[in-house]
């Protein structure tokens, strides 16, 4: 297979999956996140005042055969804004790619730059939005006009069998993006709750964890213990799938 760019983890993309990555970059569509990811970029955070700031789009990245893929719900102000990669130099990504190191998904525990160490182990990590967004809310019309980048990413990684959303946001819009690509999804919607299993059709598994956020983590809503029981269900789940079948009777 021809190979495009190197992923910030240093990876080799496939050219659809590099060419999706220039795409995000380049995306000027929502005017207000346009606004403030550029506007955070120039003011900066007091304790980055040093640096450059990415200030555009952040795609996802990982490995791109990966069997599990994470997501998020949209870059930090002050983390992938700054940094260009998702979840990376910000107190969510910490959480999360503790439990990742942990549950033999990443190389490494912290994840501080676009051009650190970190290199994910079957795993492949995005977001629902792809600018950083005031308050951490992109409006309704701004997930839509994003969500084709989810849809595209998810058909571009065709060895996923397990998809973690975190928090409530980032899950409804993962079963817009199923839905769209032809995933039947159950009705009722699928429930949003931490640590929720849901097996859909095209022998794919879904999860729902909280989000690894301040909000969250401060507040004890989610603990160490229960992000990495999430990553202990995928683990189960996608040794699951590896074990044979027993032969027919």
């Amino acid at each position: 297979m021809a190979h495009g760019g190197l992923t910030p983890a240093g990876m080799n993309l496939p050219r659809q999956l590099d060419q999706l990555r220039q795409e995000v970059e380049a995306c000027r569509s929502c005017p207000r996140l346009t606004a403030w990811r550029e506007r955070m970029a120039r003011q900066k955070a007091p304790r980055f005042r040093s640096e450059t700031y990415w200030g555009r789009p952040v795609p996802g990245f990982g490995d791109p055969q990966a069997a599990l893929l994470v997501i998020g719900l949209a870059p930090a102000a002050h983390g992938g804004n700054r940094t260009g990669r998702i979840f990376t130099g910000d107190r969510s990504g910490d959480w999360l790619f503790r439990a990742l190191h942990r549950a033999g998904f990443a190389n490494q525990p912290t994840s501080t730059r676009r051009d650190d160490s970190l290199q994910l182990i079957n795993c492949y990590v995005s977001a629902a939005v792809r600018c950083a967004p005031p308050d951490n809310r992109p409006t309704p019309e701004e997930a839509a006009t994003c969500l084709p980048f989810l849809e595209r990413e998810i058909r571009l990684l065709p060895a996923a069998r397990v998809i973690v959303a975190l928090g409530r946001f980032a899950f409804d819009q993962t079963l817009k993006a199923l839905r769209q690509n032809g995933n039947l999804i159950p009705r009722p919607k699928p429930p949003f709750s931490h640590n929720a299993r849901y097996d859909l059709a095209k022998g794919l598994t879904l999860f729902s964890s909280y989000h690894p956020s301040q909000q969250n983590t401060l507040t004890g809503k989610l603990t160490e213990a229960s992000l990495d029981a999430v990553f202990a269900a995928v683990r189960q789940a996608l040794d699951e799938r590896a074990r044979p079948s027993p032969p027919a009777a």
